[in-house]
Formats: C-alpha cells, sequence, structure tokens
C-alpha cells in the first residue's frame, strides 16, 4: 500500500500538473488516475488469486484528488504558480484523507499485519 500511495501519488501529481501546464489537456488528471486506478484493481486481483484475502489489499484513492487538481487548472488558468500550489495543496491534503477512510474499512488490520507479512 506504501509503495503504491507514494510513487503512483507522485506521478499522478507529477505528471498531470507537467501535462496540464505545457499542453493545456483539460482532465489529465483525472485521466491518469483512472488508469492507475484499473492498474491497482489489476494487482489487487493477482494478489487475491494468491491467496491473500481481499481485505489485506488495500489500493488508494486517486480519482477525487485527481478531479480536485483538474478544477484547480480550469480556476487558475493563466496563473501557473497558482495552479502548482493551489494544486499541490489540495491533492496533498485530500489524498491522505480518501486514503484513511479507505483503511478504516479493514476489518482486522493487527491480524492482517501479522497473519500476511
Amino acid at each position: 500500500f506504501v509503495v503504491f500511495s507514494i510513487s503512483q501519488s507522485t506521478m499522478l501529481v507529477v505528471g498531470a500538473i507537467y501535462y496540464m501546464l505545457f499542453t493545456g489537456v483539460p482532465g489529465t488528471a483525472t485521466y491518469y488516475a483512472t488508469i492507475m486506478t484499473i492498474y491497482t484493481w489489476v494487482a489487487k486481483g493477482a494478489w487475491f488469486a494468491l491467496g491473500y484475502p481481499y481485505d489485506f489489499i488495500v489500493t488508494p484513492v486517486w480519482i477525487p484528488s485527481a478531479m480536485l487538481l483538474d478544477l484547480t487548472y480550469w480556476a487558475t488558468r493563466r496563473n501557473k504558480h497558482a495552479a502548482i500550489i493551489i494544486g499541490g495543496t489540495l491533492v496533498g491534503l485530500s489524498l491522505p484523507i480518501f486514503n484513511m477512510i479507505n483503511l478504516l474499512l479493514v476489518r482486522d488490520p493487527l491480524e492482517m499485519a501479522f497473519k500476511y507479512p
């Protein structure tokens, strides 16, 4: 989960901001987030096929944060620095909230942590 969160969240923010600022294509962050969500569902299916319980594999939630990033782009189209600062702040604040809600849904975290190292 931590590897998914750190690496792909960074990829989402950096990639989406880069493409939005230099190509001006709206919806890039949401597009990236959708691709990464599908990728993690496939990975979750692979772990499940290996015999791990469904609760063990928690995938990060990116799409709401990516939508906020796209909205920030539209709100600050003329000011690229504001897009980076406000968009980065919104993603940085919203991503942990959505992921924490996701982690709270795990049935018994301690049992999962010690039973499946």
